[in-house]
């Protein structure tokens, strides 16, 4: 039984006649009348009955149903849908989706997999998309089968809106108050406050002090805000003004004296707001003069506080990345604002990093200019970002898992087993369709914008950089795993040591080039600072190819060098170049825009570190960042989806299956007794530990610097920690998960 509800030009003057806001279905379809006209199908799609309920039915391979209508008009648009799923195997899934933007790009509402199967309704109450005033809002049902036998049905569709008293939609601006809803904050504005007040950011006195950042946050009675911003925020007396505490500082960067790294980078950045949010109009790490830190900026958000005197209350968060480094140290800034340019102090404190060998706290109040600006795009823009953050993976805190699965002890995917919590930026665990997240816990409280946190790849980058890299290129162009390191890297000619080594055989660490056989004891050398201290290509490449001479046959010994990575990186940009033209770049293309804008990493999980010469060359070994968001897409898409984007496989699936360990005919090389490389990826042999289990059990993984590790379950979910205590443990999470369902090979 379907209801459809258009905005008549009648209904529509009288919606702007009356300042209250009507409610109405725009789609109310239950199928109960056994009707599935207006809908677009593709495959086998048909009505279903069970028990007397009626939906939407999909079988077999591909079969997918859409339907389009309009909201033009209609404001606060919320869509409510129900989808179950029967018969479905690994890797399968059933999946219910919504596009504002006629089909260009798509938001998962809900996605089913294997366990989930047994025909009950599973519900969304409310997908996290823009839907307000779209002449096209497309829902689908689609499925991603391999048997004619395996089943997903959608039902329960509910749309609904306001009608917009003020006569359309609005995307914010930059003057005559916040009219966008975006988000809306529905509280008060009675906010009890005693750190970071308002006579604090008016007058307060530089640095001022340390403060939990609860401070920073949105506080619970927080209004919506009354002003918008757009434009540029610079800051005054950076190189001098703020505090400073070591932690810690394994390399004596800094003593008693003054020193630049006590200090933030000259900071002049424009943001737009929209609703509740405010965002950069950089995203990654931004170069700069100053010669030890980078920023990398990130969505904050604005409301209003009663006692803030008419000015809007604005937090961003950002973090000071280490230059030509991976290492993150993740803050907060808030100042207060209205939009004829008037701007507060701006407070801002760090006091967590994911970085081993320096710790610290920077804090400050110093003073501010604010710009308005007309922002150019700025509408496209806002749809940008809204998509980026409707597309995220629903979360619920670890500590459901309790909930949802009884039974479950979260804490032990909170911290790693003897790792001090206070060290662990942020952990995960990613399970039918939800992103379960722990808190992101700093020396002076938890950060208020989790979901903002920056964290480094470090050498997870060798897997999902390099090693993802490589099966893109073999998809597209088979045999290039094949390729001779002579072919394509002029400076690995030299000295002989490189005519028989294989792209395959850098990816393995399997060079027959090295120093010393003892487990990572080049890397562990001093002389590796000419790989990681230099901040141009033709230094890297040419430390990477003459360092080590021929001791094994390529293909066997395995030997953990990320400067067989840094090459591995440079033969796979000339082989793209080959193929595509010298403006090719194998991040920006095999990466970003093959992958992950489809799959929605966030604009900040875009970056790459690369060498500040006119080469640009990208590091492949290290040096991506992450929201945490963008982890749990990035692993799911290679450890759910199996490398395949709307049922398209986008990786060679040889390669990738013998990366996760589950093609017998190529394992990779041996590191250690129980463990393999291969392709980038770890492997773990967790026989004997998982109840249940019989024979081997290989569990991938990846893993970084400091004490970040990613676990690839073979029961379709993912645990993952960042931490820097150089504390690599993650048996206990995989037994608990194998709990929840067997990870059983």
């Amino acid at each position: 039984m379907k209801n459809i509800r258009r905005l008549s030009m009648v209904a529509f003057l009288s919606a702007c006649a009356v300042p209250t806001l009507q409610a109405a279905p725009l789609l109310d379809e239950n199928f109960q009348d056994g009707n599935i006209a207006g809908w677009s199908t593709t495959g086998n799609v048909y009505t279903n009955s069970y028990y007397g309920n009626y939906s939407i039915g999909l079988g077999g391979a591909y079969a997918r149903a859409t339907y389009t209508l309009s909201t033009a008009g209609y404001i606060n648009v919320n869509i409510a849908l129900d989808i179950s799923a029967y018969s479905l195997e690994y890797g399968e899934r059933c999946i219910a989706e919504v596009s504002n933007d006629g089909g260009s790009s798509w938001v998962n509402a809900i996605t089913l997999y294997n366990g989930q199967d047994n025909s009950a309704l599973y519900s969304v109450s409310s997908v996290a998309i823009d839907a307000d005033n779209k002449s096209q809002l497309m829902i689908r049902y689609r499925n991603a089968v391999n048997n004619y036998n395996d089943y997903c049905y959608g039902d329960n569709i509910l749309v609904t809106g306001d009608a917009d008293s003020s006569g359309g939609g609005s995307s914010g601006g930059s003057s005559g108050g916040n009219d966008d809803y975006y988000d809306e904050l529905n509280g008060s504005g009675n906010v009890s406050r005693s750190l970071l007040s308002y006579a604090t950011l008016m007058s307060g006195s530089d640095p001022g002090s340390r403060v939990n950042l609860s401070a920073y946050a949105v506080p619970e009675n927080a209004a919506h805000p009354d002003h918008a911003l757009a434009g540029k925020i610079r800051l005054s007396g950076e190189a001098t003004g703020g505090s400073f505490s070591e932690v810690k500082d394994t390399y004596n960067y800094t003593g008693s004296a003054d020193d630049t790294r006590k200090h933030l980078p000259e900071f002049d950045f424009g943001f737009i707001q929209t609703g509740s949010h405010i965002f950069p109009l950089q995203r990654g790490s931004i170069a700069s003069a100053h010669p030890d830190w980078e920023y990398v900026l990130t969505p904050g958000r604005v409301w209003q506080e009663n006692s803030d005197n008419g000015y809007s209350r604005a937090a961003i968060p950002f973090a000071l990345q280490q230059r030509n480094a991976n290492c993150m140290h993740n803050g907060v800034m808030t100042f207060l604002f209205k939009e004829d340019g008037s701007v507060s102090k701006v407070a801002y404190q760090i006091s967590s990093e994911t970085c081993l060998y320096f710790k610290a706290d920077w804090w400050g109040l110093l003073s501010a200019t604010y710009t308005p600006e007309s922002i150019p795009n700025q509408s496209q823009l806002i749809q940008g970002y809204q998509a980026e953050i409707a597309a995220r993976i629903p979360t619920k805190p670890l500590s459901d898992l309790s909930t949802d699965y009884p039974g479950t002890d979260p804490s032990v995917f909170e911290a790693p087993n003897s790792t001090d919590p206070s060290h662990v930026s942020t952990a995960g665990f990613v399970y039918a369709g939800v992103h379960y997240r722990g808190e992101c816990v700093t020396r002076y409280g938890n950060y208020p914008y989790c979901s903002s946190m920056v964290v480094p790849s470090y050498s997870t980058a060798k897997s999902l950089f390099a090693g993802v890299a490589m099966m893109r290129l073999e998809k597209l162009y088979p045999g290039v795993r094949n390729t001779y390191v002579s072919n394509h890297v002029p400076a690995c000619n030299s000295n002989g040591n490189w005519f028989d080594v294989t792209l395959n055989n850098l990816l393995d660490m399997a060079t027959g080039n090295y120093g010393s056989a003892v487990y990572m004891e080049d890397e562990g050398a001093t002389h590796t600072d000419g790989l990681f201290l230099s901040d141009n290509h033709n230094n890297k490449i040419n430390y990477s190819c003459s360092q080590y001479t021929r001791k094994a046959t390529p293909g066997g010994q395995w030997v953990y060098h990320t400067s067989d990575t840094y090459i591995a990186g440079t033969h796979m940009n000339d082989y793209l170049k080959t193929q595509q033209g010298s403006s090719a770049d194998i991040f920006a293309e095999t990466i970003v825009s093959d992958l992950w804008q489809p799959i929605g990493v966030s604009p900040t999980g875009q970056y790459t570190r690369r060498t500040y010469d006119a080469m640009e060359q990208p590091f492949a070994g290290w040096g991506l960042m992450w929201l945490p968001d963008d982890v749990a897409k990035i692993t799911r898409f290679i450890n759910i989806e199996d490398g395949e984007i709307n049922g398209q496989e986008m990786l060679d699936n040889l390669q990738l299956d013998a990366a996760l360990q589950r093609n017998t005919s190529d394992t990779g090389t041996v590191p250690l007794t129980d463990y393999r490389y291969n392709n980038g990826f770890w492997a773990h042999n967790v026989a004997g530990n998982l109840s249940g289990c019989s024979g081997d059990q290989w569990i991938p993984f990846l893993s970084g610097f400091g004490g970040i590790t990613i676990v690839l379950l073979p029961n379709d979910s993912i645990y993952y920690y960042f931490s820097d205590n150089d504390t690599y443990f993650w048996l206990e999470a995989v037994q608990e998960a194998h709990q929840i369902q067997s990870a059983c090979q």
